[in-house]
């Protein structure tokens, strides 16, 4: 078990420490579900009534906050961030993969950095770079002439295809394929001809990937996910697109082909994405939201409508149907009116 003294995290976090600097800290827990030993946080207002019944050993609190609590506490501004970094320095995730197992499948040609370990039944294709400290899980596939850098770990079972780079220090979790071909075809009198998708994906530093998400490799040229993205589970990222630094796309949400979302940006669960558009630096696409024009302005933008009872929202959706006649009689009642004055 992990543990570190609450004067230590105060060092860490660059926080104040309020009560007893010596109290050990051995996990993290919600206020409700905290017990001794462990350290919780109040982010979020609606929680604060917890605070007073919590059983946390100690509490990351903002200083207004803090000041009307009379327990442990490190106080720093951003206790939601405070969370995140104790969270990782006690993180008891076990590693994807130790040393090399016997089932494994290495291509004699591909190169091995330091401390690498790879799972069993894991195949390593031929002239594959891992980078030192690489995790590969058990079962996961990696095609040849691809690289992955530094720190990586790819979970169980994930497929890479061939000539795909990862950055160091990403995660890719279970099911994930990348650089699968695109969705690239001609019409050739009602027959489809397949394109062949000879370009690959490239993705930075510090990227997480969430299970079964699925990056297709560029059709000509490279589909690009910078640094710094983050992904969740079962999200569908078509050839060639490229996602800005930093920016985060939430579960079952698609982007089709030729994409450039800027950096910093974040869509929402559930939302698509036509192709061939440029979403600026900065915009933020709410859950449940169709995409069909370029985003030019940052901003929050939706168009999903609220959940309704089902008479009601049949009634709204012939309404809407309306609403170009509707327009229509508007816009003659106005000339009319305008006439007669």
């Amino acid at each position: 078990m992990k543990s570190v003294t609450l004067k230590e995290l105060g060092l860490l976090l660059g926080a104040d420490v309020q009560g007893d600097a010596s109290l050990v800290i051995t996990g993290v827990a919600t206020l409700e579900a905290a017990v001794d030993g462990q350290i919780s946080f109040l982010a979020n207002s609606k929680y604060r009534s917890q605070l007073e019944h919590t059983r946390a050993a100690a509490v990351l609190l903002t200083a207004k906050d803090a000041a009307d609590y009379a327990g442990n506490a490190l106080v720093l501004a951003d206790p939601y961030v405070g969370f995140a970094r104790v969270a990782q320095l006690l993180d008891t995730t076990p590693n994807a993969a130790e040393g090399i197992h016997a089932s494994a499948q290495i291509h004699p040609s591909a190169m091995l950095g330091e401390g690498v370990a790879v799972g069993a039944n894991a195949v390593i294709g031929a002239r594959v770079i891992l980078g030192d400290g690489v995790q590969v899980g058990p079962g996961t596939v990696i095609g040849q002439d691809s690289i992955v850098g530094s720190n990586t770990r790819l979970w169980a079972n994930v497929t890479l295809y061939h000539d795909v780079q990862l950055g160091r220090d990403c995660i890719v979790h279970s099911g994930a394929v990348i650089g699968s071909d695109g969705f690239g075809y001609a019409n050739e009198r009602g027959q489809w001809v397949k394109i062949p998708q000879t370009g690959g994906v490239r993705i930075g530093d510090r990227v997480e990937i969430g299970a079964s998400t699925t990056i297709d490799r560029g059709a000509l040229g490279h589909t690009e996910i910078h640094h710094g993205v983050i992904i969740d589970n079962q999200v569908q990222i078509a050839h060639n697109d490229i996602i800005g630094e930093n920016s985060a796309i939430a579960g079952n949400s698609t982007i089709a082909g030729s994409v450039r979302l800027g950096k910093y940006c974040i869509v929402g669960g559930n939302s698509a994405i036509a192709g061939h558009l440029n979403i600026v630096d900065g915009a933020h696409i709410s859950g449940g939201t169709n995409v069909t024009s370029e985003v030019r302005v940052p901003g929050v933008y939706s168009s999903a409508t609220v959940a309704m009872e089902n008479k009601l929202w049949r009634r709204n959706t012939v309404r809407f149907r309306q609403l170009d006649e509707l327009f229509q009689r508007v816009k003659q009642l106005e000339k009319t009116l305008k006439t007669e004055d």
